[in-house]
């Protein structure tokens, strides 16, 4: 993973204050530090690590063919997000007619060494074992019906608009509702706020020049509204100032003051997919020790994926 660490800068910031403080304000910056990576690639794993992701992408990518679908809404676990009360931190639109390869995952990550934010297709087994090493690991995947499926593919699909979503201004903990910065999943909400956006104003043809705006408008009339994400502290949201991919101006002042955040996370576009689109059907996986849970339905796997009545266990090959 790209290193955005602490940054020279944050001493000269904290000149003059105590001594303690500074060293909470650094420790916690360096947390802060690391959660704004979550939309980048993770570190590098072990071979036996990679053989256990591979074998719940094999189940997950039969679980996609099965389904019928033509895109699906996939979530991963990877930067450890707990503390934030989250347990996956990155969503892409999977295509079955991927122009890369079926079922290739279509998404926003930031190039750290570039510091831009780009667009990139990246294979199923690629998307999950770029979240680096993770414990356990996680895959959530929300399949959609033909109707909603086909306009979100064919909005993803299309180069020109998937990309005039596109903020050239990153921030991890971007408002949902500004265009002055974008993180991974406010892309993804956008371009389902402009795939789904009323079939009439499609039909004005308004939905050919596709804006960040616009879709963020669709957005709120489609009801999205994520859940906030609560800053565990104040000496983390101190902190979080100095961090170079994590930003609080597009924030409201209330919200700040309140310390709960309105930014795009998987679990807020898994839960406004529910609610608009009812068909939509959900898988989550979950590797841990030598098991593979697998749950159908919107009720979420406990933090150590604990198998409850009518989920699926598989045997993990290899696992210690």
């Amino acid at each position: 993973m790209s290193s955005t660490g602490t940054g020279s800068g944050i001493v000269p910031a904290l000149r003059g204050l105590a001594p303690a403080v500074v060293a909470m304000a650094v420790l916690a910056a360096a947390s802060a530090a690391h959660a704004a990576t979550f939309c980048d690639r993770g570190n590098e794993v072990s071979a036996t690590e990679q053989d256990r992701q591979l074998q719940v992408v094999a189940i997950a990518r039969r679980a996609l063919e099965a389904s019928g679908a033509s895109a699906a809404l996939v979530s991963r676990s990877g930067t450890d997000l707990s503390r934030f009360g989250l347990r996956y931190s990155h969503s892409g639109i999977a295509l079955k007619d991927s122009r890369n390869s079926p079922w290739s995952v279509r998404q926003l990550y930031y190039a750290c060494d570039e510091s831009q934010a780009k667009l990139y297709d990246q294979g199923l087994a690629g998307f999950l074992l770029s979240a680096g090493r993770t414990e356990p690991i996680r895959l959530s995947i929300v399949t959609l019906p033909e109707r909603e499926g086909a306009r979100l593919a064919a909005s993803a699909l299309d180069n020109r608009r998937s990309l005039a979503l596109l903020s050239p201004r990153y921030s991890a903990s971007a408002y949902a509702f500004s265009t002055r910065y974008q993180n991974c999943n406010q892309w993804v909400a956008e371009l389902m706020g402009f795939a789904w956006a009323p079939l009439d104003v499609d039909a004005k043809g308004s939905a050919d020049a596709p804006t960040r705006a616009l879709a963020q408008q669709w957005l709120k009339t489609l009801g999205y509204d994520p859940a906030p994400v609560v800053v565990p502290s104040h000496a983390v949201m101190f902190a979080a100032q100095f961090v170079p991919l994590i930003h609080s101006d597009d924030h409201p002042i209330d919200d700040l003051y309140a310390m709960r955040l309105k930014v795009s996370t998987p679990t807020s576009l898994e839960a406004f997919t529910h609610r608009l689109v009812p068909d939509a059907q959900r898988v989550e996986f979950c590797a841990t020790g030598s098991k593979i849970v697998v749950r159908r339905g919107w009720e979420p796997l406990s933090a150590d994926c604990h198998a409850a009545d009518g989920d699926e266990v598989l045997p993990l090959a290899g696992a210690m």
